[in-house]
């Protein structure tokens, strides 16, 4: 046991160690009286990192009475699947039900995914899959309609520093309240993270203090992944709070950003958009801040560049906002997808040649605009 991490030794092995989720756990909820009757159907757990995904996998399997498999979505393949499904059907004609625990089951592809579905509906297995990503995204919905969902929401600091109580007990080392509030407040609501770095904090020095707390976390815990629905939570976060001229708000989304290591230039890329999406012409200046800020980022890079993104974010967001632009453009796109190719008026035309002059290049009614589209306007000030 000297070797296994800590995390692994404090997982709880019943459900009434089971500290949080009391949405999904709490008594007579649908998913407890599930466990305790033996009566798991096939389920997705889908939360945040340190949530209690797993842990609450292997409180199934040992409060089941089913044969427990379970592989990694990330180093496991068909291969590994198709030993299991033999496992199951003997233990199918044994009268025990095979439970398959895949961690990560985001990561599977559509082939791998697939190659489950028929023995999942057959209930050759019960299926329980973890996932940090939005399973209507990242789970086939084939799959996906055979299981239940389940959301687990991120752990309160309160019940991470009862998480760390436990396991400062169980090492023997003297922290107090303070750094236990430090740890909790640090981990992001994530109680592997708050266990890993407690871990590695005792394994530098037994007397720990905030100094060691902060060298054992290294980097910032701040749960934002760059590829999944965070990420786009996130940004739309940001886009929301300058429209409704939230300031204080854009300015927090913007950190939460940068200090998870976004690249500044995709930010600055929106903070163009933005500028001539929700701002357009009630602010020409908007667009420049914009531009500006995008060069700073380019030129400098991060951190040094973070002022001027948190200039152009506080700009935009007390900037009077007009979408004017915006719904005139897609008037504009609407009628160029409806009526094709309408002929450009004679009269702005380009006349390079004797041959067009001629035929009356640059000539006639002045008019700009298609003859199907003369009385158009698209600008409300035009």
């Amino acid at each position: 046991m000297d070797n296994v991490p800590l995390a692994d030794k404090m997982r709880p092995k019943s459900l009434n160690g089971f500290l949080g989720q009391e949405e999904i756990l709490g008594k007579g909820k649908l998913l407890r009286k599930a466990i305790e009757s033996d009566k798991v159907p096939s389920i997705i757990f889908w939360g945040p990192p340190g949530s209690g995904k797993t842990t609450l996998a292997f409180i199934v399997a040992k409060q089941t009475k089913a044969d427990f498999r379970q592989i990694s979505a990330v180093s496991s393949g068909l291969k590994d699947l198709r030993q299991i499904l033999e496992r199951a059907e003997q233990n199918q004609r044994l009268g025990i039900r095979t439970i398959l625990f895949i961690d990560e089951i985001h990561r599977w592809n559509k082939i791998q995914q697939d190659g489950l579905l028929p023995y999942v509906e057959q209930g050759l297995v019960t299926l329980i899959g973890a996932t940090t990503e939005n399973p209507s995204f990242e789970v086939r919905p084939a799959l996906l309609s055979r299981c239940r969902v389940f959301v687990l929401k991120q752990l309160s600091q309160l019940q991470i520093a009862e998480i760390l109580k436990q396991a400062i007990k169980k090492i023997k080392v003297n922290l107090s309240l303070n750094l236990i509030r430090l740890i909790s407040q640090m981990s992001n609501g994530d109680a592997r993270t708050a266990l890993n770095v407690l871990e590695y904090a005792f394994s530098l020095s037994k007397k720990i203090d905030a100094q060691i707390i902060k060298q054992a976390f290294q980097k910032s815990h701040l749960f934002y992944d760059k590829d999944g629905e965070e990420h786009y939570n996130i940004i739309s976060a940001l886009h929301k709070s300058m429209r409704s001229s939230e300031a204080d708000a854009a300015l927090y989304w913007l950190a939460r950003m940068l200090e998870a290591g976004e690249d500044p230039l995709y930010i600055a890329r929106r903070i163009i958009r933005f500028a001539s999406e929700d701002i357009g012409l009630a602010n020409s200046h908007a667009l420049e801040q914009a531009i500006a800020a995008y060069q700073t980022c380019y030129f400098i890079g991060m951190p040094e560049c973070n002022l001027a993104l948190a200039q152009a974010v506080v700009y935009m967001a007390k900037c009077k906002k007009s979408r004017e632009l915006d719904a005139a453009y897609a008037q504009a796109k609407d009628d160029v997808l409806k009526y094709g190719n309408l002929e450009v008026p004679f009269f702005v035309r380009n006349a390079p040649t004797k041959l067009m002059r001629e035929l009356g290049y640059g000539l006639g009614e002045q008019k700009f605009m298609p003859e199907k589209l003369k009385n158009r306007k698209y600008l409300k000030l035009s």
